[in-house]
């Protein structure tokens, strides 16, 4: 199964330049905890900021969320796919690199779309029944690794 036949299409994004209050309505507006960070014109990603990125930045920032750009606190190492990978290839990223959201990108790093988590276990959930490509073991593998602490020496 492809990124493509179960990603999400038509996702809003950022510029570095948008202030975190924006961001926040953008999570707001399209229910989620990501949204991806672009260079325009041609929407290439640059990062994502998350929810959790938000909340830290105005916890530890002393200002509010309007004063403060999204490229302050933006995460700038982007792990992507692409609408042809593989599911299960994509899941191994996910788990690897232990993230739960992935923004999907076409030719030359532009912004087609976002894999998350839920995407993939809708899909699993609706196709159980039958002879899925995707197996509820297989989401719960890269779930139960994205997951794990990281262990400190």
């Amino acid at each position: 199964m492809k990124v493509q036949s179960i990603m999400t299409r038509d996702v809003e994004a950022c510029t570095a330049d948008t202030n975190l209050a924006d961001a926040a309505m953008i999570m707001w507006r399209n229910d989620c905890g990501i949204v991806p960070v672009v260079e325009e014109p041609d929407r290439r990603v640059v990062g994502v900021i998350t929810d959790r990125d938000i909340c830290m930045a105005v916890a530890t920032k002393s200002r509010h969320a309007s004063e403060i750009c999204v490229g302050e606190v933006m995460t700038g190492k982007v792990f992507a796919c692409a609408v042809t990978d593989d599911v299960k290839g994509v899941l191994r990223t996910m788990a690897e690199r232990k993230v739960r959201r992935l923004p999907v990108i076409g030719k030359e790093g532009s912004l087609v779309g976002m894999l998350s988590l839920n995407d993939v276990v809708l899909h699993t959930q609706l196709h159980a029944k039958g002879a899925a490509a995707l197996t509820a073991a297989d989401v719960l593998d890269a779930y139960h690794s994205i997951c794990e602490h990281l262990q400190t020496a």
